[in-house]
């Protein structure tokens, strides 16, 4: 895909989106494995499945709807994308990426992004929520490869504070403010779709993750590229690999996704307004 395609493809699907609704959403979310549900919530909804949106990546993985719902929490506009795709599933980090590209043309200046991970560091239980303040790429992809197109980013952009961290306090304080325990730490992407050995979770804690996954990085890439601030929130579904005496299994992550929507649904619900403050 060229640059001059991509920026085109980009745009062509936000205005296919933007027709589908009366609503302006600044604020987008793509929701993770077993973590869907808070987009059925939305009101005045608009349900796009991705099937129908030019050029859009289809999600394949169990527990991923696959389907951009545009409507409101509360009485913020927000477009929210149940399932998102995955390098593993044969796509390019530009095509898994692609989707940060249209919410930047629909006029998206903060996303919120979650995932299902397993657990790294020991001090995490199952099912706790983890705010990520920082990532490692070992997937080997980057969505920047290739020609730069300057009406998206910068060729290199800065990824110092690749995680807002303003936006972090935030979460930090809403999540106070419900007595729900609110972790940090740093995310590893690997490229999956096998989960990882024990081996290689001793390596990647002795790196400095805390967390390990198969998503968000490339779109959190794609997002500081375009300007976009980011929020990401993980939701620990199993201990990783050597932990416990105990194989893993995809059922297991969305059975404890399931476990810890009220929760989670509270936290964004509790965090967008404020994010939608700063954006005024």
């Amino acid at each position: 895909m060229s640059t001059n395609d991509l920026f085109t493809r980009a745009e062509s699907a936000a205005q296919f989106l933007l027709s589908q609704t009366a609503l302006r959403p600044t604020i987008g979310l793509i929701l993770g494995s077993g973590l869907g549900a808070f987009a059925d919530s939305l009101t005045d909804a608009s349900r796009v499945p991705y099937a129908q949106i030019p050029a859009f990546p289809r999600s394949t993985a169990i527990g991923h709807a696959g389907q951009m719902v545009i409507g409101k929490a509360g009485a913020i506009a927000v477009a929210a994308m149940q399932g998102r795709a995955h390098l593993y599933e044969g796509y390019s980090a530009q095509e898994v990426a692609f989707p940060i590209r249209v919410f930047g043309r629909m006029g998206v200046r903060s996303v919120i992004l979650t995932n299902a991970a397993g657990g790294i560091n020991l001090k995490y239980q199952q099912g706790a929520l983890v705010l990520i303040k920082d990532h490692i790429n070992l997937q080997g992809h980057n969505p920047l490869v290739g020609p730069n197109d300057d009406r998206l980013g910068l060729r290199f952009p800065d990824m110092t504070q690749a995680y807002s961290r303003a936006y972090g306090k935030v979460a930090q304080e809403e999540a106070s403010k419900l007595a729900l325990p609110l972790e940090d730490g740093v995310y590893a992407a690997l490229l999956g779709p096998s989960y990882e050995t024990p081996a290689e979770i001793r390596y990647l804690r002795t790196i400095g993750a805390d967390l390990v996954g198969m998503s968000t990085v490339a779109e959190v890439i794609a997002a500081r590229h375009m300007g976009i601030k980011v929020l990401a929130i993980s939701c620990v579904t199993n201990m990783a690999a050597g932990i416990l005496d105990q194989p893993l299994s995809h059922q297991e992550v969305l059975e404890t996704g399931e476990k810890v929507r009220g929760q989670f649904e509270a936290l964004l619900r509790a965090v967008l307004p404020r994010i939608a403050a700063d954006l005024s």
